[in-house]
Parts: C-alpha cells; sequence; structure tokens
C-alpha cells in the first residue's frame, strides 16, 4: 500500500478491459465507490470513472488501475473488480 501525493492511501493494480460491453460494466461498478479511480496507460492517466476518457486510452494490453482509499474498502472494491483483475 502507498501514500499518494494527496496524502491518501492507494493501490495499484493490472486491469484488462476487453470490450465495450466490460468498460460499460467496469464504470457501472466503480461508480458505486466514493473514492477516486485513475488509469494509467503510458504517459496518460485519465478518470476511470469516465467512460469518453477510457476510450481515449489504448485498450488492447492492460492498464494499470490506481485506487484512492483506504484499507478494508480496497478489498471489497478488488472484490467486486476480480472479473477484470490481471495476475502479476
Amino acid at each position: 500500500m502507498l501514500i499518494n501525493r494527496r496524502g491518501k492511501y492507494m493501490k495499484s493494480v493490472k486491469i484488462k478491459l476487453d470490450n465495450i460491453e466490460s468498460v460499460k460494466k467496469f464504470v457501472n461498478i466503480l461508480t458505486h465507490f466514493d473514492c477516486d479511480f485513475d488509469l494509467v496507460s503510458n504517459r496518460y492517466v485519465i478518470d476511470a470513472k469516465s467512460i469518453m476518457g477510457i476510450f481515449s486510452i489504448d485498450l488492447k494490453d492492460s492498464i494499470q488501475l490506481d485506487i484512492h482509499e483506504e484499507e478494508p474498502m480496497i478489498t471489497t472494491i478488488l472484490d467486486n473488480l476480480k472479473e477484470y483483475l490481471v495476475s502479476k
């Protein structure tokens, strides 16, 4: 667990979004949580709750999801996102 520049806890995981339906479902899951999520693709960082933002990055490879939240909520979030998580 890292502390980001805003003084909050942050967890980074790799995810894979395969198609339009998976992006819509992914964003819908994130909107249920009152915390910040960023997607990092190369040098771009976008709001992971933004469908338009997600479609502006290259989705052919896995991307990094930064979750700005504290435990135990991160565990709950990861449980909800398990179908998108990529093993290291």
